[in-house]
């Protein structure tokens, strides 16, 4: 790395906010006070400990969620690895800004921000109301022949994500969610989390938008290729070889949120991708990481094993966008109005029980 990338990437080295293990135990002691036999509400319990030591309250709350959608483009597409045109990337983009798209309709019935990022279409977009055009190039290279991108694109994309993180903070966001969109974004995931877990392509390689059994196993051979062809060493080269714009977007929003102390709830299989190479660039980040739900992607689990995070849901979805992790807020809203609002043995008084 020169001089240049050391400085830029100054900011994402930089520790995370503490995690605060004072007040989770003092939560689950209070957990024990309340009117209900120790542990009766199971994982929701976890939740609200933990969302008492990112908030450093014995009564959190969750109604500040923001949501934000990066997308971008893969030169891989090139490569036949998806069902769908690339076209489709740019005809989301404005679906998720219109308010058609699954996260969008989520976002409204949960009252959460929702912000998208294009961060590099092939297409160039007109003006879109809703839309924020951050746009680094026309797509990623086709990592088959050449390295998806630039150190210089790579710290674009890093930084679009540290700027929707600090605005984020600004606006008192209790919980971030991110979502993404980019065509071919399933093998350009598989290639990253194949380089950092040391697996192979035929355990990463999954259906994605919708692949058969033969076209997995092209994938497969894709990925096999352009792992060969990049012999990487960090998490950066890696992102430099594999990543996409909308993926690298996301490693920068989590590692600044984690900085900022606000927590993250990942959504599937691209997302955690990008929660593996932030984890690699700055370890500090996770106990900041929440796992929202486990995809239908095969691989999916692997990687969370990885990152040692249990998953809330398991009901095979696979639509990204970060709509598996919308569909999580209300069991933590759940877990934190319980925590909240239930009375203790003592206000109630209710016999605890029998030692």
């Amino acid at each position: 790395m020169n001089k240049k990338s050391e400085e830029m990437a100054a900011w994402y080295k930089a520790d995370a906010k503490p995690y605060d293990n004072a007040m989770q135990a003092e939560a689950e002691k209070y957990q024990l006070t309340l009117t209900k036999p120790p542990g009766a509400l199971g994982q929701l319990e976890s939740i609200a400990t933990r969302f008492s030591a990112f908030q450093n309250t014995l009564k959190p709350a969750l109604n500040k969620i923001d949501v934000v959608v990066m997308a971008g483009d893969h030169g891989v597409a090139d490569e036949g690895v998806s069902a769908f045109p690339q076209a489709v990337t740019g005809e989301m983009v404005k679906n998720f800004a219109t308010g058609g798209a699954a996260i969008s309709v989520l976002c409204r019935a949960m009252g959460a921000d929702l912000t998208v990022l294009n961060l590099g279409t092939v297409f160039e977009l007109p003006e879109i109301n809703g839309v924020e055009d951050l746009r680094i190039a026309a797509g990623t290279a086709n990592f088959c022949q050449q390295a998806a991108m630039t150190q210089e694109q790579m710290h674009a994309a890093l930084a679009a994500g540290q700027s929707v993180a600090d605005k984020a903070s600004t606006k008192g966001t209790q919980i971030f969610i991110g979502g993404e969109m980019g065509i071919a974004n399933t093998t350009s995931a598989a290639c990253v989390a194949a380089r950092l877990l040391n697996k192979t392509p035929a355990e990463l390689a999954g259906p994605g938008t919708g692949l058969d059994k033969t076209q997995i196993e092209h994938k497969a051979e894709v990925i096999e290729r352009a792992l060969a062809k990049h012999q990487t060493e960090s998490a950066e080269d890696v992102l430099c070889a594999f990543g996409g714009f909308e993926l690298v977007g996301l490693v920068g929003a989590y590692i600044r949120c984690a900085q900022l102390g606000i927590p993250v709830l990942i959504d599937g299989y691209i997302t955690t991708a990008a929660a593996l190479a932030a984890v690699a660039m700055n370890a500090s980040i996770k106990p900041w990481l929440i796992a929202s739900h486990q995809s239908a992607e095969p691989a999916h689990i692997m990687m969370l094993q990885a990152l040692e995070l249990q998953p809330l849901l398991d009901i095979q979805m696979r639509l990204g966008e970060g709509s598996g992790a919308a569909v999580v807020i209300p069991i933590i809203q759940s877990a934190c109005t319980l925590q909240s609002q239930m009375a203790s043995f003592a206000a109630a008084g209710v016999s605890e029980k029998i030692d």
